[in-house]
């Protein structure tokens, strides 16, 4: 199964979305009982699978669940709307899966090391966190769902004293050709500096860099790039050198990497808005 963010990005919302934001509608908070879990893999299923057509050794179609080895490792940070009975499993809308670097060692490594050498970031000796499996329900998409979860992700790596979050995120399509100009422009603006520049693999490896920087129209190529990898831009967030297609999943894949230490004041303030520090 791909490793995908399917969500909208966070974003800096106005002081009117920030109001309605406020409702009790959302609880964004750690999953901690098995119908929370249960129901955080059914929301997983009916995106990646139902809606992107994706598929795993482990995934449950019978009972509609999306899993993976990784799972037992992993904390499952989830948005809860309040007006759903947990018995149904459909009060889980929004997932963020979790994997830190002490967890990641017992799993025999990181997910996203399939794809991307992390050992820049391994041997950095730096606290880390894998973000996997992202994914808003449809009905919640584009509102002020995201900024819930995102506020609960930031007040986990602030517990946690989490400095480096990466994971991977993917472009639809295996052309690389019809991609060139988005993938370039990350390469030529957006490369992570040597240390956090993770690497594809080097039997998967392919170059970002395809088309000369002089040569793009940076207007036309920001608007193919996803919104979560702009919402990590936003942030002073790096995407890794070389992406990895996954025909299989008709996807290509970059890695992300968003060092907090080199945050400015304003990046800082978008990413711990709503957050009693």
């Amino acid at each position: 199964m791909h490793q995908e963010h399917y969500i909208n990005g966070p974003k800096v919302l106005s002081d009117k979305e920030l109001m309605s934001s406020a409702s009790p509608q959302y609880d964004a908070r750690l999953a901690t009982h098995e119908q929370d879990f249960i129901a955080a893999q059914r929301l997983r299923y009916q995106v990646f699978v139902e809606e992107l057509g994706g598929d795993g050794p482990l995934v449950d179609h019978d009972n509609r669940l999306e899993r993976d080895r990784f799972d037992p490792f992993c904390e499952q940070m989830i948005l809860v709307d309040l007006s759903k009975d947990p018995a149904n499993l459909d009060h889980v809308v929004g997932v963020y899966r979790l994997l830190r670097g002490s967890e990641a060692a017992k799993a025999g490594g990181f997910y996203s090391a399939g794809e991307f050498d992390l050992s820049v970031l391994e041997r950095s000796g730096r606290s880390l966190l894998e973000l996997g499996r992202s994914c808003l329900h449809p009905d919640h998409r584009g509102g002020p769902a995201m900024y819930h979860l995102w506020t609960a992700l930031a007040a986990f790596t602030l517990e946690h004293k989490i400095e480096i979050l990466f994971g991977t995120a993917s472009f639809h399509g295996t052309n690389l050709a019809a991609l060139a100009a988005p993938l370039s422009l990350l390469y030529h603006r957006h490369l992570a500096p040597e240390d956090l520049r993770v690497r594809a693999l080097p039997e998967h490896y392919k170059s970002l860099n395809l088309r000369r920087a002089t040569d793009l129209d940076r207007a036309a190529a920001i608007l193919q790039v996803p919104a979560l990898i702009k919402a990590y831009l936003r942030l002073g967030g790096f995407i890794g050198d070389g992406a990895y297609v996954d025909r299989a999943f008709n996807t290509i894949d970059v890695c992300l990497v968003l060092d907090t230490a080199r945050m400015n004041p304003r990046q800082r303030a978008i990413y711990t808005r709503g957050i009693d520090l």
